[in-house]
């Protein structure tokens, strides 16, 4: 497991932050890193995310930034470039997971079959994002393919929330959980950033309520 990675396991829960304004990317960093989740995996969605990065990565370099929903080299170039430090996949796309570690920055692309496992392994992968975690098969399916892959630990996203976080990160081959909960679209569109600090709050304590 990289470095980042042992940074990432040890706060547990990583927002998945989709913002439609780069406005908006500061107020929402300052809610995460009071609230106890210095981390954000900016999603590239809309047209923000790259200016999103870039602001979150300067104004807090301490902060862990990521980008997520990255689909093409490019993708990736416009990431890494704007400050990310982790790149995340839905799905496994060989050709964009050689071309980020060549780089040498961290990459976790999405898998949820033995056959994509397997071949994530060609690249000494041993984090993988399993997406879409609750519609394929939740903590259930994620200790089945666990089961085989001795050396491989998961990073769950989609489905999870405050409901069912907890059983999650008490499993040992979880590094942390992706989550949108705390810092949903509506919430940041309507400027409710105390609410959004309360709710990462929330989920910080939860993730030292698990693991201590």
């Amino acid at each position: 497991m990289t470095e980042m990675m042992k940074q990432l396991q040890k706060i547990g829960i990583i927002p998945v932050v989709v913002l439609d304004r780069a406005e908006d990317a500061l107020p929402l960093a300052e809610c995460l890193m009071e609230g106890g989740l210095p981390c954000a995996e900016v999603t590239f969605r809309t047209a923000a995310a790259e200016e999103s990065i870039r602001q979150m990565a300067k104004a807090y370099p301490e902060m862990i930034v990521g980008a997520g929903t990255v689909l093409t080299t490019e993708q990736a170039d416009r990431a890494i470039g704007a400050g990310a430090k982790f790149i995340v996949s839905p799905g496994f796309n060989p050709k964009v997971t050689e071309y980020v570690l060549k780089k040498g920055v961290p990459m976790t692309p999405g898998v949820c079959t033995p056959t994509e496992i397997e071949a994530a392994l060609q690249f000494d992968l041993d984090v993988l994002k399993f997406f879409p975690a609750e519609p394929a098969g939740g903590l259930k399916m994620i200790k089945a393919l666990a089961a085989p892959y001795v050396g491989v630990s998961f990073m769950p996203t989609g489905g999870i929330s405050a409901a069912n976080v907890r059983e999650y990160l008490a499993y040992d081959r979880i590094v942390a959980c992706g989550g949108s909960w705390m810092v949903s679209g509506k919430l940041v569109k309507e400027g409710k950033f105390d609410e959004i600090k309360r709710l990462v709050r929330e989920a910080a304590d939860i993730v030292k309520e698990i693991r201590g």
